[in-house]
């Protein structure tokens, strides 16, 4: 190892209090890193945090953490969801393609970005690995820039090849990358749900999955499909088989076309050797793949995405739990509006019509405090294991009986009462 390495706390002890630190996130999140800067708690004071969606264990449910630092999310993930629900933490309502110009702009100006990287190759260059997404941006605009340098981290090509001259500090540290696996065996409903959005999707069609079951397993109904490209947020395991079979092609994007472009890769070991320099695949800036212009550039777009719960108008709650924040806005809208400007583009919102405990998730009004993600004003086609309705142009109470009809058998006769309250007789005012 030719480069100067330190250890971690070395690294971590340009932090100083009252900065602003960004964490890489996704399989990319820099754990050892993250530990040596909150055991610094009491050292340094008011620092705050900033990351996407991070994985891994991170301790931060202590004292002298939740004193000390505060962790401004711009994304939810799991292991902080805690955190950003509590006095020490915050959520930003951000559009994903929109998160690099907060640190550009100096909306959020970062005075330390901690990331994690693919080792230098023998010019010095080192890649952002599986995780370029607004990375690339907090490299770019922070003052201090720590990177953990892992053997284990994929070289990625695309946006986020960054020489190590750049990085303040440098620490070898090899470790695995968090794994996920989306796959879910013998569940019936993602299954229906899965079909049918599959045969929403023409040959020849852009895909964008969401993080999810619903997202991973439609991608399994593809395999009679063909000269499908890829242009996405995330890439993740259950891509690799429809590109090695010659499904996934890439021949008719008209943006990248032949590469399967994503912002950031998150998967099992599978995907990352996949993805290690392999020329086509490219991982680009955020602020790129999420540009609803750039998305709808591309033909029949297919954008896949979930959602909490959604009122009878049309108005998707995916980020929040009432008032408990869950996850974000996230790529959601990004994709939605880039698809309903691509033409052919098919926006999908794709969900179990109730919750695990049997809470219908079709609902005459969002929870109090629920966020609107997706608007009414956005809304197509809405998927649950009972059908698929298209929302687009269709009046108010043409939406509740259309939402009506693909809701669970149990609480139809509600919503159904619910709607008559609200609109009056549908057959009155609806042709379809």
């Amino acid at each position: 190892m030719p480069w100067n390495y330190c250890s971690s706390q070395e690294a971590v002890a340009l932090v100083e209090s009252g900065n602003r630190v960004f964490i890489h996130g996704s399989a990319a999140t820099p754990l050892p890193l993250i530990e040596a800067l909150l055991n610094r708690a009491g050292e340094i004071n008011n620092v705050e945090l900033v990351a996407i969606s991070t994985y891994g264990n991170i301790d931060w449910d202590r004292p002298e953490v939740r004193k000390n630092f505060y962790l401004n999310s711009l994304f939810v993930s799991a292991n902080v969801r805690g955190w950003v629900n509590s006095n020490a933490g915050d959520y930003v309502p951000v559009f994903l393609s929109e998160i690099p110009q907060l640190f550009e702009r100096k909306i959020l100006p970062i005075d330390v970005a901690i990331v994690q990287v693919s080792p230098p190759d023998e010019h010095g260059y080192c890649t952002l690995g599986t995780s370029v997404d607004a990375a690339l941006s907090a490299v770019r605009t922070a003052h201090k820039v720590i990177a953990q340098v892992n053997p284990r981290m994929p070289r990625v090509l695309g946006d986020g090849i960054i020489h190590n001259s750049v990085f303040s500090a440098m620490v070898w540290h090899e470790m695995e990358l968090p794994e996920v696996s989306y796959h879910t065996k013998n569940n019936d409903i993602t299954e229906q749900i899965s079909r049918q959005v599959a045969a929403l999707i023409d040959d020849g069609a852009t895909l964008q999955m969401g993080i999810g079951g619903i997202s991973d397993t439609v991608l399994q109904y593809l395999t009679n499909h063909k000269e499908l490209g890829v242009h996405t947020e995330m890439f993740s395991d259950s891509i690799i088989p429809l590109i090695e079979k010659g499904i996934i092609t890439n021949q008719h994007k008209k943006i990248r076309c032949g590469i399967t472009v994503s912002s950031f890769v998150l998967g099992t070991r599978k995907v990352y050797n996949f993805v290690h320099d392999n020329p086509a695949v490219a991982c680009m800036n955020v602020a790129y793949v999420n540009n609803s212009n750039v998305i709808s550039r591309n033909p029949k777009v297919i954008a896949i995405n979930s959602a909490i719960e959604v009122d009878l108008t049309g108005q998707i709650c995916a980020d929040s739990i009432g008032t408990y924040q869950y996850s974000g806005i996230g790529g959601q809208m990004d994709f939605m509006r880039g698809a309903a400007l691509s033409e052919g583009g098919k926006p999908i919102i794709a969900l179990p019509s109730t919750t695990a405990d049997g809470t219908s998730r079709i609902v005459p009004f969002l929870k109090q405090g629920a966020g609107v993600v997706t608007t009414r004003g956005h809304i197509h086609y809405v998927v649950t294991e009972y059908g698929t309705v298209n929302l687009y142009g269709k009046n108010m109470a043409q939406r509740a009986k259309l939402l009506t009809s693909i809701a669970h058998p149990a609480h139809r006769e509600e919503l159904e009462k619910a709607s008559f309250e609200r609109f009056g007789r549908a057959e009155n005012l609806c042709r379809g």
